[in-house]
């Protein structure tokens, strides 16, 4: 019997993105496939146009705006109560290849002990340059390292492999991995949450894995207005404090400070190199007030 998969779309405005997003999921091949639009409490027409364009997508219409993560969860609870076998998160400024489902479904089936697949993630305004297949975690330092982000794909990243780390733009999750693992942390509000999920689910035993032969492409950090705008920074540095406050032990803490303590000094300097002056102030805003929650 094929197994039962609630697409879920999380969208906060970008009506522009969202409805090309859905196209590719309803354009799908695999046939056994729900769609749920999280509508993380929108102040455009997202509601209007999606039920009027789209009436086969069911919606979750939040009173209010949970962030990415409560976005997430609520859309995960929905989905779990009904049942379904395989959760496939998406974000809305995405497009999937016709079998990218297909395709990961295929990989989760091929080893009881896998929880989650992603697909070869490219950038969508340069269609053949890698934005993700992944990342590998230092096991002292707790960073995850990427090499085949920014890369012309030319077959390299071709063999489905083991990973340590998945964005959660696009991941395809079982039924049992939610439940064994537990859903994303939401004091993670932006960044972080799939790196602090993917922690845990390898903790409790689950193999994460790229499935290169699932296709998508993604629009970078539209949810926070960009790479390094001022919302990026605050929340990338705001959440960097509270996974590696969350998951450092004993030794590796004089490790993870010297690392960290580098990649902040790196930031800045690259920030006042390009002028950004408000993104380096929001930067700093962000590490002070992880320290204090953290703390």
């Amino acid at each position: 019997m094929m197994k039962s998969v609630c697409v879920i779309v999380t969208a906060w405005n970008q009506i522009d993105k969202t409805i090309p997003c859905l196209e590719s999921v309803l354009a799908q091949t695999y046939g056994n496939l729900s769609v749920l639009l999280v509508n993380n409490n929108s102040t455009d027409d997202t509601v209007e146009q999606v039920s009027s364009k789209f009436p086969q997508v069911d919606i979750l219409d939040l009173p209010k705006n949970l962030g990415p993560t409560g976005g997430y969860n609520a859309g995960f609870r929905q989905a779990l109560g009904k049942g379904f076998d395989y959760i496939f998160l998406l974000n809305n400024d995405t497009l999937l290849a016709p079998d990218c489902v297909e395709k990961l479904i295929e990989e989760a089936q091929t080893s009881p002990e896998i929880g989650l697949v992603m697909p070869k993630i490219y950038y969508a305004f340069e269609p053949q340059r890698i934005w993700s297949v992944g990342g590998w975690a230092n096991p002292w330092n707790l960073e995850i390292v990427r090499p085949g982000d920014n890369q012309i794909d030319k077959g390299q990243w071709d063999k489905p492999t083991d990973i340590d780390d998945a964005p959660f733009c696009a991941v395809l999750l079982t039924r049992k991995i939610l439940e064994d693992v537990g859903l994303p942390d939401e004091g993670f509000f932006l960044y972080y949450e799939d790196l602090d999920f993917c922690r845990r689910a390898k903790l409790n035993g689950f193999r994460l894995r790229l499935q290169p032969s699932a296709h998508m492409w993604h629009v970078v950090s539209a949810s926070s207005g960009g790479s390094d705008s001022p919302g990026e920074r605050y929340w990338m540095a705001r959440s960097s404090i509270r996974y590696f406050r969350k998951h450092t032990r004993l030794l590796r803490w004089p490790i993870v400070i010297f690392w960290r303590t580098g990649s902040a000094i790196r930031t800045s300097l690259r920030l006042l190199s390009r002028r950004r002056f408000e993104s380096l102030r929001a930067y700093w805003r962000g590490l002070r007030d992880g320290l204090r929650e953290a703390f």
